[in-house]
């Protein structure tokens, strides 16, 4: 079990999710109603989705839906290939209202990164490796 397919987002407003991910973010997918049931993106490598909240809580655990507040120790990552590139991505995500949280700065590993989040709070890191390499697909090459 080496691969990971689907990352889904447990959202409160699939409304402005969507917003926000489709129109704002540019991630693409075939839905064209406002709220929708659920979300597929097309993005390439993993997959995303959004998926309602408290629909999502109940499908962990019907009897004792578990509810999230605050950080939840993780983060998703968009791999840049320049340094304008991490500064438009980050320009993109507050336009399409995210919250900057660390605004792109040189970081101690010899990257370039910075933090938003979305509508729910999910972190996203946006950064660029000078020595980053990409296959194919702009999936990061890592050993």
């Amino acid at each position: 079990m080496n691969r990971i397919n689907l990352l889904t987002l447990g959202v409160s407003n699939m409304a402005d999710s969507l917003r926000f991910y489709r129109d704002g973010l540019g991630f693409e997918t075939s839905v064209t109603e406002d709220s929708p049931d659920v979300v597929f993106f097309r993005n390439g490598g993993t997959r995303l989705a959004l998926y309602p909240l408290e629909e999502l809580a109940k499908d962990i655990d019907a009897s004792d839906p578990p509810r999230g507040s605050g950080f939840a120790g993780i983060t998703i990552a968009y791999n840049a290939k320049s340094e304008e590139e991490v500064n438009t991505v980050m320009e993109q995500a507050r336009n399409a209202g995210g919250t900057v949280l660390k605004q792109p700065e040189k970081v101690f590993w010899g990257g370039y990164s910075g933090y938003f989040s979305d509508p729910d709070g999910y972190v996203w890191e946006v950064a660029y490796g000078p020595d980053w390499q990409f296959d194919g697909q702009d999936m990061l090459v890592i050993d």
